[in-house]
């Protein structure tokens, strides 16, 4: 740190810095002392990583020469460190593009929550925030926003996103499990690709869809102990029905077992392309994923990727070619059919990965075959090493899928 302060005191006072960044441990101090000169040579992109104990009662003050700088173009901080009233903030950060900042303290400064209103930061198109402490709502409104990221706002318990030129979001870790007044509130009209990773369920969603979803990517977080209300469930019915333009979705396991184990109805997904599916596969999961393919009426690819949890029962496919008795989940499928017509008309690429031979999955791949009229492709993988035992099951299934007519003369079964 001295070497790069020396650096700077040393060079001429109309010598701009364009990009300054540094990773140290240093004292708040220093670091306030740093920023300051930096400031004073008109820094265009500031990108600091410092390394301090992040404590409520022991903090490091945000510079308010940052937030008049006329030349800061980018910000990115990371370093415990509480940031000033939000009508000072609001006011400043006019040519501000990009912020990034990490480590937020924000105890006890519930006013900070509408920082990002429609009037403030007018320039800014980029916005991260992580591990902000004390956070409990926030309201995201500018209006030049296109890209934002919130992570590991732990105790965030209302989210109002409300900007018209959005594009991309990414929320993960979010949201207080244990809080049961939880909202969020989505208003992105241009909104093209969602990623919703490990958020907990709120208890209210208000998800107002964009036509121009191209991908979204969904994962909820449960606790174990948790029975979902009925509030929940219609929260997460909604949130799922904010994506019914999306063209391409992946849906992680815990949304799976909340369409599994509820009577759900979703809104129809009429422009879904791909659809990737995370699953344990147990058999509960088969009325999630039917109700899901009823929900996909002009899918093209159909992804699979089995989780393989060694506490799931399982019942390992060992049926003989010439038994010709059906089972449970057999007779559920084909009882499907009819409000299957429109997904196994269109779809023409299965993907199954994390293949484990058990019944649940040979009877899907099994069905799908025999009436996926459109199919091209269905690519099998299976999971793990295997032992002798485990090769002649998968050639008996081999021999089986290949041993009965299948709905489409086009169709090709890949086993890898």
């Amino acid at each position: 740190m001295d070497f790069i302060t020396q650096v700077l005191s040393v060079r001429d006072k109309n010598s701009d810095i364009r990009f300054l960044c540094f990773r140290a441990r240093l004292s708040f101090s220093r670091l306030n002392s740093l920023i300051r000169s930096a400031i004073r040579h008109n820094v265009r992109e500031l990108d600091i990583d410092v390394d301090t104990a992040v404590d409520i009662d022991d903090y490091f003050n945000f510079p308010r020469c940052v937030i008049g700088s006329e030349s800061l173009k980018v910000l990115k901080l990371k370093s415990g460190f509480r940031l000033p009233p939000s009508s000072i903030m609001r006011t400043g950060f006019q040519s501000l593009q990009t912020l990034s900042l990490s480590l937020v303290i924000l105890y006890h400064q519930p006013s900070l929550s509408d920082m990002f209103s429609e009037s403030s930061f007018p320039l800014l198109r980029n916005l991260h925030l992580d591990m902000c402490f004390g956070l409990k709502y926030l309201h995201v409104g500018c209006r030049a926003l296109e890209d934002l990221s919130l992570e590991k706002c732990f105790q965030l318990q209302g989210l109002d996103i409300s900007c018209a030129k959005l594009e991309r979001m990414r929320v993960a870790s979010c949201f207080d499990a244990y809080n049961d007044k939880s909202w969020v509130r989505i208003n992105t009209p241009k909104l093209q690709h969602l990623f919703w990773q490990y958020n907990a369920v709120t208890d209210i969603t208000i998800f107002e869809h964009s036509n121009f979803l191209h991908e979204a990517s969904v994962g909820f977080f449960i606790l174990k102990e948790d029975i979902i209300s009925m509030g929940k469930l219609q929260s997460a019915n909604n949130f799922l029905s904010g994506l019914s333009h999306a063209r391409s979705l992946t849906l992680q396991s815990q949304a799976i077992e909340i369409l599994s184990n509820n009577n759900f109805f979703i809104q129809p997904f009429y422009n879904l392309k791909s659809l990737e599916l995370h699953t344990g596969f147990n058999k509960s999961n088969i009325q999630g994923l039917a109700c899901l393919f009823r929900s996909s009426p002009i899918l093209h690819t159909l992804i699979l990727k089995i989780i393989n949890d060694y506490k799931t029962e399982r019942k390992q496919w060992n049926r003989d070619l010439w038994d010709m008795t059906s089972t449970e989940e057999e007779q559920y499928w084909e009882s499907q059919i009819p409000s299957l017509k429109s997904f196994l008309q269109h779809l023409k690429v299965v993907k199954i990965h994390g293949f484990l031979d058990c019944e649940n999955e040979v009877t899907l791949a099994k069905f799908l075959l025999k009436h996926g009229k459109a199919l091209e492709e269905m690519m099998i993988s299976c999971a793990g090493q295997c032992n002798a035992r485990d090769t002649l099951r998968r050639q008996k299934i081999r021999s089986q899928m290949m041993g009965f007519s299948w709905a489409s003369s086009n169709a090709k079964v890949e086993f890898q």
